[in-house]
């Protein structure tokens, strides 16, 4: 990938202290502890970022279309080096943020990327927007034939899933409103984990159906739907596993129980 297509991003590929913050999002690259980037398949990427303060672990997914640019699919700030072999992968032209929490890193991206184009569930996009330019909801994302967004049911337009379509197969990549996860000890994570019923996982959560669940019997049917299709190889969430093989379906199954 040319310097010219990687904007400023050679400038802020060892972080900042000090960043500024705002609305519970990085106006500067901050790097935390994460994992590598691991080749989930010949067009999926998948590595894992610490939180501020607590032991939860996201998952940050990268696709790419047949075009070669690539979808980053909730964004997290790597180091020099992981940042390079993302470049090497293609040019980072998507940005989703895939709901009203998920926005940590968003604005640090688009300003090492000035030409990414971002995008946010219609119910979370005013939240979005306030910490970065949204270039449209999921229905406007252009979708090809190996990356599409759809829109869940049931929880106010709050989150939706990327559908990536591998050689191998289909993976699932929803947000929060599946964990699969295993209960932390530390104060915060103990009562995210425990107290609001976030793990074990896989399952719904108690807090997420406490916040945007409206419909259990309509998100139900779409995780029964996922589960159903037989090209299913994966399964990816924002906390924390990812879900391979059959036990992609079971994970989903298994989460629907909870509705």
């Amino acid at each position: 990938m040319s310097s010219k297509n990687v904007g400023n991003g050679a400038k802020a590929a060892n972080g900042a202290n000090g960043a500024k913050a705002s609305n519970g999002a990085n106006a500067e690259w901050i790097v935390r502890p994460h994992g590598a980037l691991e080749k989930l398949a010949d067009n999926l990427w998948w590595t894992w970022g610490s939180l501020p303060g607590m032991s939860l672990k996201r998952s940050m997914v990268v696709a790419r279309r047949k075009d070669d640019d690539l979808v980053i699919h909730n964004a997290i700030a790597l180091d020099s080096a992981g940042m390079r072999e993302l470049e090497e992968l293609g040019e980072p032209r998507y940005l989703i943020v895939p709901n009203a929490a998920h926005r940590l890193d968003a604005p640090a991206f688009k300003a090492r990327y000035p030409r990414i184009q971002v995008f946010a569930p219609r119910g979370a996009r005013d939240a979005v927007a306030k910490v970065v330019a949204v270039d449209g909801i999921y229905e406007d994302f252009p979708a090809d034939d190996d990356v599409r967004l759809e829109m869940l049911h049931g929880v106010a337009d709050a989150e939706g899933a990327m559908i990536v379509r591998s050689p191998d197969g289909i993976t699932v990549v929803l947000n929060d409103a599946v964990f699969n996860m295993d209960r932390k000890r530390d104060p915060l994570g103990y009562l995210f984990t425990t107290l609001l019923g976030s793990a074990p996982g896989p399952r719904v959560s108690r807090l997420v159906k406490l916040l945007f669940v409206k419909d259990k019997q309509a998100l139900r049917e779409d995780l029964e739907r996922f589960a159903e299709q037989p090209d299913l190889v994966r399964l990816v969430v924002a906390h924390e596993k990812v879900a391979k093989g059959s036990d992609a379906a079971a994970a989903l199954r298994k989460a629907a129980t909870y509705l």
